[in-house]
């Protein structure tokens, strides 16, 4: 850590000098222009960039499958705009990889293709983007994902549990554009800015979608159980499986209410609330418990699996919880 010790110049201008360690290592000279970001107390100041999309290259001749999808979504994730793929010769089934891994993540296209190269670009404006929003959108599709899993259960429904597993890829695609706009905001101060959100808020945002998407993978899960059950479910196990999803999903949407209220005694009085429900739960799972015992072994371990996933579903809902209390909370 260095110190200076501001100046005052011309009667009225506060100055204060850049260590030139920093300086040098960021290309700053005279005539550099310096962008400044208030934060709170702080004040963030970077070099402006002439470049305004950030590019990265990776070489992928050793890489395959889905060691290359997770490489690519790396980069996304990570923030670069245009993406460069090179290797000594990019094959087939490189190429078809690739292609899936685009498809799978929001704004990106090929834009070029050689034999030894492929460039992506993101065609998202990411000042456009809005975390809020991408939430939102989590939470409506995690919640329906895992009503339509366990009506799928009660009905036997295979077609609609099939349904409720290839949904999973949206709430994913969705996840990893969250993932990537609050990577941004730890990496620049400019594109906190531009969300018009404080970096802290960006990161109950982003720990809250994790729990979303976990959500949306435990509703996947009941889908696939779902497709193993070929005989009807005794009436009062399906009813009991309901009422316990009713009240996770109460603890889930309290939950977000709480994340999403302007006010923190609002907040707080909801975030409570959700954690109360979760502990109330806790009674009617051991009740369904008591109901599974008397099924077979084979289809009392399938429900139970179904059972433990709502449960955990209400879990990540008083996580979120924790996370809009966090966020009420006065700050130092």
């Amino acid at each position: 850590m260095e110190t200076r010790k501001v100046q005052v110049t011309g009667g009225s201008t506060y100055t204060v000098s850049i260590p030139k360690t920093w300086a040098t290592e960021n290309d700053v000279e005279a005539g550099t222009e310096i962008e400044f970001f208030p934060d709170g107390d702080s004040l963030f100041l970077t070099p402006r960039s002439e470049e305004e999309r950030t590019r990265g290259s990776l070489d992928v001749t050793d890489l395959s499958g889905q060691a290359l999808m997770r490489a690519v979504t790396t980069m996304y994730v990570s923030g670069f705009d245009v993406i460069e793929l090179e290797g000594v010769e990019i094959t087939t089934e490189q190429r078809s990889t690739i292609r899936e891994a685009v498809q799978s993540l929001v704004g990106l296209e090929v834009l070029e293709e050689t034999r030894d190269r492929v460039v992506i670009q993101d065609l998202l404006d990411s000042s456009e983007l809005s975390i809020h929003n991408a939430v939102t959108r989590m939470r409506l599709i995690s919640l329906s994902m895992l009503e339509d899993a366990l009506a799928a259960l009660s009905e036997l429904d295979h077609d609609l549990a099939r349904d409720v597993i290839g949904r999973d890829d949206d709430l994913d695609r969705l996840w990893l554009v969250v993932s990537r706009i609050f990577r941004a905001t730890l990496r620049t101060p400019k594109a906190a800015e531009e969300l018009g959100l404080p970096r802290e808020e960006c990161f109950d945002y982003h720990s809250s979608a994790r729990q979303l998407e976990r959500i949306g993978d435990h509703a996947t899960k009941i889908g696939h159980l779902t497709l193993n059950i070929e005989e009807p479910l005794p009436d009062e196990v399906v009813e009991a499986v309901n009422g316990l999803h009713a009240d996770a999903v109460e603890v889930i949407d309290t939950a977000m209410d709480a994340l999403f209220a302007d006010e923190s005694d609002e907040a707080t009085r909801l975030a409570n609330e959700a954690r109360t429900g979760v502990r109330a739960i806790d009674e009617r799972v051991r009740a369904i418990d008591e109901l599974l015992r008397d099924l077979d072994p084979a289809r009392a371990q399938l429900l139970g699996l179904v059972v433990d996933s709502v449960l955990r579903s209400a879990d990540y809902g008083g996580n979120v919880a924790e996370t809009a209390l966090q966020k009420a909370a006065p700050t130092p």
